[in-house]
C-alpha cells in the first residue's frame, strides 16, 4: 500500500502543475470522471488525505461504470476491490480541498488507463465509445428578473452548467472560467449580439471547434426559457423551450435544461456513432437526405423526377411537398453522397449544399 501512496503523491503532484495551467485547451477523456467529492476523518489530517485517495478511485470508479454504461454496471464495478482498482489510475487534479484536524475534504478529476477500463466494461456488457464526442464551449448568459444580462457572475444559469462537470463527458462541455482575460474579452451583452470577432477569440483561447452561447431567463409560467443555438459538428443546435422542475425553483429548473442539452447532445453522437458503425458494415444500405428541388413548370418538374430516377445509385424520391416553384424530397440512394453527387451531374444534373439545406437543379 505504500508504493499506491506514493505513486499517488507523485500524481498529486502533477494534478497541482497542471491546475495552474488556468486557461488553454481542456484534457478530455471519456476514462475520466469530473468532480468526485470526498470527506473522510482519521487520527490526522495525513492520514485522512491517504484514506481519501483512495476512497475518491473506488467512486470515481464506480461512477465511470455508470456514466459509460448503468446503475447495474456501476453497481458490479463498485464490488471491485482496492487493488483491483488502483492500479488502473492514470492520473488524479485536485479541483477543491480542504484540510483540518483529522479531517479531510476534496473534489478531485480522476482519469484511469483506457486500456485497463476497456476489458472490464466489455464483460460487463457496455459498448465501448469508439471515440470521445467533439468538445463544445458553452457560454451562459443569464437574463434575470429585471431583464439584465449576467455571464460571468455567480447566477443559476451558469452555476448550472458548471454542476454537470461535463469536461470528462462523452461529449465534453467546457464552461468558460470567468476570470480577468474571459471577462476583458467579451461582455454579456457581446455574447447575446453574437459579435463573431469576440465569440472567436473565446472560441480561440480554449481551443475548441464549436462555441455555443445558451441564453436563460425566468419564464412568467414558471421555470425558465432556455435558449441555444449554433452550428457544432453534431449538425446545427436549434433549441428553444421553457423547463419546469418538479420544485418549481429556478435552479432546479435551470439545471434540468443544462441536463437535457447534454443529454441530447450525447443521444445524437451515439446516434451518429451507430448509423456510421452500421454504414461501414454495409456500405450498400440505403442512404437518405432531404434535398430542394426548383423548377419552372409542371413539364419542368417531370423532366426532373425523371431524370433524378435514371440517375445510377437512386433509389427513389420521396417528394414531402410540392408548389409551382419546387418540390421538397427525401432522396433514397445507395452507396456515399460524394459518389451521388458525381452519378447526378452525369445526368445533367448539379447537387450541391445551400447553408443548411441541399439543392438539386439542372447543370
Amino acid at each position: 500500500m505504500r508504493t499506491v501512496f506514493a505513486c499517488l503523491a507523485v500524481l498529486l503532484a502533477w494534478g497541482f502543475a497542471n491546475l495552474a495551467m488556468a486557461s488553454g485547451p481542456v484534457e478530455t477523456s471519456p476514462y475520466a470522471v469530473q468532480g468526485v467529492e470526498v470527506d473522510v476523518t482519521d487520527a490526522n489530517a495525513a492520514a485522512a488525505k491517504q484514506k481519501a485517495l483512495v476512497e475518491v478511485q473506488m467512486r470515481a470508479f464506480a461512477k465511470l461504470g455508470d456514466v459509460l454504461g448503468n446503475a447495474t454496471t456501476a453497481a458490479e464495478m463498485a464490488k471491485m476491490t482496492e487493488k483491483q482498482v488502483v492500479p488502473m489510475l492514470k492520473s488524479l487534479s485536485i479541483e477543491e480541498e480542504k484540510i483540518s484536524p483529522g479531517r479531510y475534504q476534496g473534489k478531485f478529476t480522476v482519469r484511469f488507463l483506457p486500456d485497463r477500463i476497456k476489458p472490464i466494461l466489455t464483460n460487463l456488457g457496455v459498448q465501448i465509445p469508439a471515440s470521445q464526442g467533439p468538445a463544445m464551449l458553452v457560454v451562459p448568459v443569464w437574463k434575470n428578473e429585471q431583464g439584465q444580462a449576467e455571464m460571468w457572475d455567480d447566477n443559476v444559469w451558469r452555476k448550472a452548467w458548471l454542476s454537470l462537470n461535463a469536461q470528462q463527458a462523452q461529449i465534453p462541455l467546457i464552461i468558460p472560467l470567468g476570470d480577468h482575460d474571459d471577462s476583458s474579452m467579451m461582455s454579456a451583452q457581446d455574447a447575446l449580439n453574437g459579435d463573431p470577432v469576440k465569440l472567436e477569440a473565446l472560441r480561440r483561447r480554449y481551443e475548441v471547434d464549436t462555441i455555443l452561447v445558451a441564453i436563460a431567463e425566468p419564464s412568467p409560467d414558471g421555470g425558465i426559457r432556455a435558449r441555444v443555438s449554433g452550428q457544432s459538428p453534431l449538425g446545427k443546435v436549434t433549441i428553444d423551450k421553457v423547463y419546469r422542475a418538479d420544485s418549481g425553483t429556478l435552479n432546479d429548473s435551470a439545471i434540468m435544461a443544462a441536463q437535457r442539452f447534454q443529454q441530447l447532445m450525447i443521444e445524437k453522437f451515439r446516434s451518429d456513432q451507430a448509423k456510421a458503425a452500421a454504414k461501414q458494415a454495409n456500405p450498400n444500405a440505403p442512404q437518405s437526405v432531404v434535398v430542394a428541388i426548383p423548377f419552372t413548370s409542371p413539364t419542368a418538374w417531370n423532366g426532373l423526377r425523371a431524370r433524378i430516377l435514371s440517375t445510377p445509385g437512386v433509389l427513389g424520391v420521396d417528394v414531402t411537398s410540392l408548389d409551382g416553384q419546387g418540390a421538397s424530397a427525401k432522396l433514397i440512394y445507395s452507396g456515399n453522397l460524394q459518389d451521388m453527387q458525381s452519378s447526378l451531374q452525369a445526368t445533367g444534373l448539379q447537387m450541391q449544399r445551400s447553408g443548411s439545406s441541399w439543392i438539386i437543379q439542372q447543370i
